[in-house]
């Protein structure tokens, strides 16, 4: 169950540290550090778990020439739907879980459209270490060293990865596919009197930020110079938002929502620390945004996508995250 209480931060990542990278440009997103800086992804919004039995409903499609997942009510057209952004963890589009995810919501009445918001650069698949042979020992000290060696490496892929997805990549992405899904399900968008957004993990903060008002430039993945910041807003893009275990998302990202949202957060989660999440909600609080923030405890960050987990706990807790979410839309 969800708790509204606070969360103590974990401690940094000891992966490969990204602001130290001179190389790598800062972000065009306010409060963003060098390509997003800090802690990695969670090893649950990187890697599926076991995908259920159940089989995709959808298919992969395109709107603007961009691939994405478009997965529909199944009395659609002949009863009016909605639409709803799906904005994926790092697995993408492709990823058994996130579509099953997806189809969650058209069963719900949704017309759902998840763009490939990676534009064909999902994470990469760094998932080498199996489960080592059963034995009442445990693993060999080679086995250990062997496993050392291919999460250090994987860590270093996954930032790698994230240091290429930044605002700049991203945002051109989904106005293209905003644009392009408010032409081709026009009836949706005016049944649901404007589009509606989801977000896991990464996509969490894409939420944010098309729930935000932000200089035209930014709002379109450019540089917003001295002379244009704060000048020209764009946005908000969509009616209302959902977001769970958000990854990357800073103050300033809070800060500049506009649109009703709700978060379903992590307790001790090091990629949305507590000090962030009570500042933005403090100032949401105090600007009169409405917004609903319920912290789940000892699940893992990536609980609330589709996968088979053993314990009760965790699927308690992604039933309720999804309850929250979709109780959430449907009443906005």
């Amino acid at each position: 169950m969800a708790d509204e209480g606070v969360a103590t931060k974990a401690p940094e990542s000891d992966g490969y540290d990204k602001s130290s990278d001179k190389s790598i440009d800062k972000s065009i997103i306010p409060g963003d550090t060098s390509a997003q800086a800090g802690v990695s992804m969670g090893e649950h919004c990187v890697t599926d778990r076991p995908s259920p039995s159940a089989t995709p409903s959808g298919e992969i499609s395109k709107i603007a020439d961009i691939d994405v997942y478009i997965t529909k009510p199944s009395d659609y057209p002949h009863l009016p739907s909605k639409l709803l952004i799906f904005l994926s963890s790092g697995t993408g589009i492709r990823s058994t879980n996130n579509q099953l995810q997806a189809d969650k919501y058209a069963s719900e009445g949704f017309l759902v459209v998840m763009p490939d918001q990676f534009a064909g650069d999902a994470v990469p698949n760094t998932v080498t270490q199996q489960s080592v042979a059963a034995s009442d020992s445990g693993p060999s000290l080679i086995e250990k060293v062997k496993i050392g060696v291919a999460e250090t490496a994987k860590s270093f892929r996954i930032d790698m990865w994230l240091a290429r997805q930044t605002p700049e990549k991203v945002l051109p992405v989904l106005h293209k596919v905003i644009e392009g899904a408010r032409e081709e399900f026009a009836d949706a968008v005016a049944n649901g009197g404007g589009i509606y957004a989801v977000g896991y993990c990464f996509g969490g903060k894409y939420v944010l930020l098309l729930g935000s008002e932000l200089p035209d430039t930014v709002a379109h993945g450019q540089a917003a110079n001295d002379v244009e910041k704060g000048v020209v807003k764009a946005g908000p893009l969509i009616k209302a938002g959902a977001l769970a275990h958000g990854t990357l998302i800073t103050k300033e990202d809070l800060e500049g929502l506009k649109s009703p949202t709700t978060m379903a957060c992590v307790e001790n989660d090091q990629l949305f620390p507590e000090d962030v999440r009570i500042a933005g909600q403090k100032f949401l609080e105090e600007n009169k945004v409405e917004h609903e923030i319920k912290v789940y405890p000892g699940v893992p960050h990536g609980f609330a996508v589709v996968g088979e987990y053993e314990d009760s706990k965790i699927q308690e807790a992604q039933r309720s995250a999804f309850d929250q979410m979709l109780a959430w839309l449907k009443s906005h």
